[in-house]
């Protein structure tokens, strides 16, 4: 048995192989016909080519259009446009076969159908390359702090901590929702851990206690946020990369941010280039070129405060007008990123709308936040300098009603032995959207959990 991947990575030609996969098109004529083979392995399909010389001739032009087969033949140059190679076929043997009402027929499906059909949307063209970017990507993302000496860690999905302090987490408990709702309380110390407990929104204060520890570490798995939103670009399960690095101010943060996001975009442009020609040429015009301006760009440094006086003296009218001391708009990243012509990060946030373990500035109004926006899809990164000074840390918490026992081992971080660092926190959904032009989020996850949907 071979790959398709090697039949186009190698020389097979005038070859006898066999390969196993599944019929994604069948064009048959009186005498002969065209099977679009495909097994996963490589992005074009493999054109499979039949006569009536065969002694099942008949048998193979009855083969429908998504099963299972193993086919053997010989590897010719294809006299046909689209493709280099073919396989004249002299056995074929069905190994599933697919009823007529398939769903993924050889025709343009919409998103949404496909995302109806979740568990089949992969055998397009799409989807397929999709989901092969995505494994591309997290790996190209463990290479790169792999290569630079970061150790990988794994923080609980289970927590007890609120790390954004937003409220938005999942309630997890063993306890009997039916009898609670009739009694009317809740009794926690009968529940299983005992306490009241959600799956975690963040790993990033566990992985800061090992930064502590071994200096540069990365988180990378799933995370969730009850978050009642429907855009396109909002899930309540989705995937985080969290670095944390221990001796690194805000300044150093920006570094690593930058070589991160360039080293991955280089390395899926490298080991995915028929996936991406075909997403710059079917979903997203010019995205090649976007991609490789990015890569060879530099990364521009601003304050929130200038990025707010570029904004009030823009010739826009904006639908969110811009202010000091305020979060900025989907409009006002755009125009900021086609403003300098690239990415922008933009540095020293407001504190009253910025995370309670962020850098508190010498101003007493911003803090050593950053966030990185890129053309097209805005906010890409988001992080900062954690607040390493014990006094500092504990009046924050106590200015946003937060409990210092609940905190306790996250404060001691910084008597017992803290010192400067500082991580930030890359969604790699919304590193997919930015690779591929897909615009939803939905469409690049393999099952996608929102509101009111949690399929398969």
């Amino acid at each position: 048995m071979i790959d398709v991947k090697d039949l186009f990575k190698n020389d097979y030609i005038n070859k006898e192989v066999t390969v196993q996969g599944w019929i994604r098109n069948h064009r048959k004529q009186k005498d002969f016909g065209f099977i679009d083979f495909n097994d996963g392995t490589y992005f074009q399909n493999l054109q499979i080519v039949y006569d009536n010389s065969l002694d099942n001739f008949d048998e193979i032009q009855k083969l429908h259009i998504g099963s299972a087969i193993s086919a053997s033949g010989v590897i010719i140059k294809s006299e046909g446009s689209g493709q280099s190679i073919e396989m004249k076929l002299t056995s074929l043997k069905l190994e599933g076969d697919c009823p007529e009402d398939y769903p993924i027929q050889p025709k343009r499906h919409t998103r949404e159908f496909l995302r109806e059909q979740a568990y089949l949307r992969t055998r397009t063209n799409l989807f397929g390359a999709v989901f092969r970017v995505r494994s591309v990507a997290a790996h190209a993302i463990h290479t790169f702090f792999q290569e630079n000496g970061y150790v990988y860690v794994h923080t609980p999905l289970i927590t007890a901590n609120d790390g954004e302090g937003a409220g938005q987490m999942f309630q997890v408990t063993t306890l009997d929702l039916d009898r609670i709702a009739k009694e009317g309380k809740v009794d926690y110390s009968k529940d299983f851990f005992n306490k009241k407990v959600g799956l975690a929104v963040t790993g990033q204060l566990e992985g800061e206690t090992y930064a502590l520890a071994y200096k540069k570490i990365y988180t990378f798995g799933p995370t969730f946020r009850a978050e009642n939103s429907n855009t396109k670009t909002h899930a309540s399960e989705f995937w985080m990369i969290e670095p944390e690095i221990a001796f690194c101010d805000l300044e150093g943060n920006m570094d690593v941010m930058e070589k991160m996001l360039k080293f991955i975009v280089k390395y899926v442009l490298e080991k995915c280039p028929l996936e991406m020609e075909f997403f710059d040429k079917f979903v997203e015009k010019g995205l090649l070129e976007k991609l490789n301006k990015l890569v060879n760009s530099e990364f521009v440094r601003i304050d929130h405060e200038e990025v707010i006086s570029i904004l009030k003296k823009a010739p826009v009218k904006w639908e969110f007008e811009p202010e000091y001391g305020e979060d900025i708009a989907r409009e006002h990243e755009k125009y900021i990123t086609e403003y300098f012509n690239g990415p922008v990060f933009i540095k020293n946030w407001p504190k009253d709308i910025k995370a309670f373990y962020m850098k508190q500035n010498d101003d007493g109004k911003t803090v050593a936040a950053v966030d990185l926006e890129v053309p097209g899809a805005g906010e890409l990164i988001g992080g900062s300098q954690r607040e390493e000074n014990f006094d500092k840390l504990l009046d924050r918490m106590k200015e946003l009603g937060m409990k210092e026992e609940d905190f306790d081992w996250y404060l001691n971080l910084r008597k017992f032995g803290g010192c400067l660092h500082s991580g930030f926190g890359m969604g790699f959904e919304r590193l997919l959207i930015y690779l591929t032009g897909v615009d939803n989020i939905r469409d690049v996850i393999p099952y996608p959990r929102t509101p009111g949907n949690c399929e398969y």
